[in-house]
């Protein structure tokens, strides 16, 4: 039975009690009050008329995600802006970056805004619709960033595709750097992953399998460092993963140049190994890597060379995944299991993981007006808490997710979300979705 948080609105004092607030400024205990939507009183001995018990636990601003696949409209048999923000929410997730290879694509105010409103209807995070950078996603002319921008678009992003055209790429970013926005790369050259399956490499070669090459990545992650370095756009790379493609935002970064980069949590934990089985729900775009890579990708978020922690959720159908590993489509779940993967795997302070998942997310998206706050009196109540030790199985089923492609079945992730609140309001206690 759906454990329910006590009966009330926004407007009754909520306290979280006991737990460890964890922003920008680092780590205290303190209890945290909200009223109206809004953090009201962050201190000690702090009482409301309900009081949450969260000693033990993490409370920091809600998770930011900036790569997350609804599928809605067009593809709700795999997923729908009502399920996909469940799942987020049920992640820990109080805002998604929606990418916008729907169908229609998001390349009109119209499907914007629908995006938006259904967003809106569920009510449980901040659906964030990022715009196309070229019509239809096609590569061939440039969409109307303008009047996007104007609807209140924030990133634009052909993601599923790269902008293959030097030259329109070129244009999009002199469009954007004066529309104050920030275009998202997905950094394959295609002419070089045609027919591709899975990383190029020994294993690929054993198994008979055609290869993807790092260079198809690092090529277009070089050619658009150099052209943010001759427009002065802000850039963004989607889930880099290969140590090639982090030596070259590393320098890139030195150079100052307004470049920003993510990871996605299955490029920091599974490597191409996973593909000897066969077994489509490993198969990905970009694929699995090296563990060499994956060493690469850790020390660069470590560092601060990469930006964001981005789940790059993508579910698929089952019969879709049942497909020939040639035909299948590429992609996995990772909402609800982002946070126990990185728990689980990477070796940072809960200062730096929020840093990642929220505050920096938020800052890319254009959202930190209401996300990734610190916590502290004033600053919209789109919170997270979440137990650092809890450890717990990945069971498809129970997933909130339409679709049931995750790589983490089985696999025992530490870290667990406990409740989440969004505009002031348990949208998850106790690990349970509350709409």
């Amino acid at each position: 039975m759906t454990k329910q948080a006590t009966t009330g609105n926004a407007s009754q004092r909520t306290v979280l009690k006991g737990g460890t607030v964890v922003d920008s400024r680092g780590e205290r205990t303190a209890d945290v009050a909200i009223e109206d939507g809004l953090v009201v009183e962050v201190g000690s001995s702090l009482s409301g008329s309900r009081n949450v018990d969260v000693s033990g636990c993490v409370v920091a601003p809600g998770f930011v995600d900036l790569h997350a696949h609804l599928r809605e409209p067009g593809k709700e048999e795999a997923e729908t802006i009502e399920t996909g923000s469940r799942a987020g929410a049920k992640g820990g997730y109080t805002a998604l970056v929606a990418m916008p290879n729907t169908d229609p694509a998001q390349d009109s105010v119209a499907v914007i805004d629908f995006v938006r409103e259904q967003g809106k209807r569920a009510g449980l995070v901040d659906v964030v619709p990022s715009g196309c950078i070229t019509l239809g996603r096609k590569g061939e002319a440039l969409a109307p960033m303008a009047e996007l921008a104007a609807a209140g678009v924030r990133i634009f992003t052909d993601d599923g595709n790269g902008v293959q055209d030097e030259l329109l790429m070129r244009r999009a970013m002199e469009y954007g750097k004066g529309l104050g926005v920030t275009l998202a790369q997905h950094c394959e050259v295609s002419s070089l992953t045609k027919g591709a399956v899975m990383n190029e490499c020994q294993c690929c070669t054993s198994l008979g399998l055609p290869g993807w090459p790092s260079i198809a990545e690092e090529l277009m992650v070089f050619r658009d460092i150099e052209l943010a370095r001759l427009t002065g756009a802000r850039v963004h790379f989607l889930h880099l993963s290969t140590a090639r493609s982090v030596e070259l935002v590393r320098a890139a970064k030195r150079d100052g140049l307004p470049v920003t980069a993510e990871v996605t949590p299955h490029h920091l934990s599974l490597d191409e190994t996973k593909l000897a089985t066969f077994d489509t729900v490993f198969k990905v775009n970009p694929p699995l890597r090296s563990p060499n890579d994956i060493a690469a990708l850790r020390e660069g978020l470590r560092d601060g060379t990469i930006d964001a922690l981005a789940t790059d959720h993508a579910p698929h159908p089952r019969r879709d995944k049942e497909l020939a590993l040639d035909q299948a489509p590429p992609g996995m779940l990772g909402l609800e299991t982002a946070l126990g993967v990185a728990l689980s795997v990477l070796n940072v302070d809960l200062t730096h993981l929020v840093r990642v998942m929220s505050i920096n997310p938020a800052r890319i998206a254009g959202i930190s007006d209401r996300h990734g706050r610190d916590v502290q009196p004033g600053a919209p109540a789109n919170l997270v808490v979440f137990d650092p030790n809890a450890t717990w199985q990945v069971e498809p089923e129970h997933l909130a997710s339409k679709s049931r492609n995750t790589p983490f079945v089985g696999m025992k992730l530490r870290g667990k979300v406990r409740h989440t609140v969004f505009d002031g309001e348990f949208t998850v206690f106790e690990g349970d979705a509350q709409r």
